[in-house]
């Protein structure tokens, strides 16, 4: 059994456009380097130096990375990963008129 990985829009051009992709068990960002083998250059939009950007969010069957171990999380077989890039605009309203 392996691990699911969501791919989000924007980067499902480097997966062939497939929004789900499997990898081996293992920590967070090993599975990005492994994802990164297989899908060049997607390690670089979601990681850098190890980390995973403070832009990018992670969730491991729903639990954010940030409140587990962050990285170094372990993912297990069967799991499921969600990358979901943070998502910041609009337009300031106002409310008072």
């Amino acid at each position: 059994m392996a691990v699911k990985v969501r791919i989000p829009t924007p980067l499902q051009r480097l997966t062939e456009g497939k929004d789900v992709v499997e990898a081996s068990a293992g920590t967070v960002i090993g599975i990005v380097s492994e994802l990164d083998s297989k899908y060049p250059g997607i390690a670089e939009r979601i990681s850098d130096g190890g980390k995973i950007r403070r832009f990018v969010n992670v969730y491991v069957n729903e639990e954010d990375i940030r409140f587990l171990s962050a990285e170094e999380t372990q993912v297990v077989d069967g799991a499921e990963i969600s990358i979901v890039p943070a998502i910041a605009g609009g337009c300031p309203t106002d409310f008072g008129v």
